[in-house]
């Protein structure tokens, strides 16, 4: 079989490819006057994960597309990656996919079809995992290899969950540790050891199941998942359309094996730069390493979930339950003089 290294094809890698936030608000703002679609519950005008349309029925059909360039080298586990994150956007809106067809870009002339069907077979096989079908697709001719999913997905309408609806005196918890896009840049600059890049890769191919359970809990007010804008430009997302601010707590924030490692070896992602240039005049006053990884592009993050403290013990009920073991990483507030202060 073929031995390629996927990830010398590609300029950038996973969710770090993202356009910046802040250029990505500039080439949203549209010239043509947006008409208004009563059914659609959430739309353009939210910076939400996937799109909602109410159905009439108490439900609303759920719509989100990702994809990206190579992350890993390996073929099959670039495509279980890229379907895990693509699926996370309708669990983190509190739904449950029901399909997805496939967005695949190839370089013909450069890599077989053999590998080609070695990436499919990975998104299949999360797709499987999440008991959905892989329903068909899309393919072009790329100069980059290319790979995501669209997935529809439903949502009883009474638990969709926002990222505009978080309140004051809530806790704050994130599903999966940080420091994927510091160890991607390891392993793309030939720095990484042996055994130091499989965490991540088990956390990027973990599914993020558990938003589905938590979004009937009344205690769960918002929650989202951190990819490519980084823990603080997704918790700022979250404070700005609740009108809130938050605290983050630095040292409670879990992080991979060995993150801190290549962080000092120089190995930022420059998505976490381009992030902090996007948002970080909305965040209070950082040392370098809280901003080296509180900015770092995630590639099939963890869920960030805003919960009520009254509403704790149901949660931590459920995550238990889920064989999750969490701690609060800070907590929200009234809008201060920054969105998010971090501690």
């Amino acid at each position: 079989m073929e031995q390629v290294k996927l990830t010398e094809y590609s300029h950038g890698a996973g969710c770090g490819c993202k356009i910046s936030p802040m250029l990505l608000d500039e080439i949203l703002q549209s010239t043509r006057e947006e008409i208004d679609y009563p059914q659609l519950l959430v739309g353009n005008k939210h910076k939400d994960d996937a799109a909602a349309f109410d159905l009439g029925n108490g439900t609303s059909v759920l719509s989100t597309t990702d994809f990206f360039m190579p992350i890993v080298d390996d073929p099959f586990t670039f495509g279980k990656i890229a379907a895990t994150n693509a699926l996370s956007d309708i669990y983190a809106m509190g739904g449950r996919p029901l399909m997805a067809i496939s967005i695949f870009g190839w370089p013909i002339d450069k890599l077989s079809a053999d590998v080609a069907r070695q990436v499919i077979d990975g998104g299949r096989a999360i797709c499987e995992e999440a008991g959905i079908p892989l329903a068909g697709g899309h393919s072009i001719d790329s100069p980059e290899p290319i790979f995501g999913l669209a997935v529809t997905g439903v949502v009883d309408n009474k638990d969709l969950m926002q990222n505009t609806t978080a309140e004051t005196d809530c806790l704050i918890f994130l599903t999966k540790p940080l420091g994927i896009g510091i160890l991607s840049t390891a392993q793309k600059q030939k720095k990484i050891e042996p055994g130091h890049i499989e965490p991540s890769i088990e956390a990027m191919t973990t599914l993020n199941k558990i938003g589905a359970e938590l979004a009937p809990l009344a205690g769960v007010v918002a929650m989202t998942d951190v990819t490519g804008f980084g823990l603080l430009g997704h918790l700022s997302e979250i404070c700005e359309g609740s009108n809130i601010s938050a605290t983050v707590w630095f040292d409670k924030v879990p992080l991979l094996p060995n993150v801190e490692k290549y962080r000092a070896l120089g190995c930022i992602p420059g998505g976490a730069r381009k992030n902090f240039m996007s948002y970080g005049h909305k965040i209070s006053e950082m040392t370098q390493q809280q901003r080296e990884i509180l900015c770092d592009a995630q590639t099939s993050g963890g869920l960030l979930i805003i919960v009520k403290k009254t509403g704790l013990d149901a949660f931590f009920e459920m995550t238990s339950r889920s064989g999750l073991t969490l701690e609060a990483i800070g907590e929200t507030s009234l809008q201060g003089e920054h969105l998010v202060e971090v501690l």
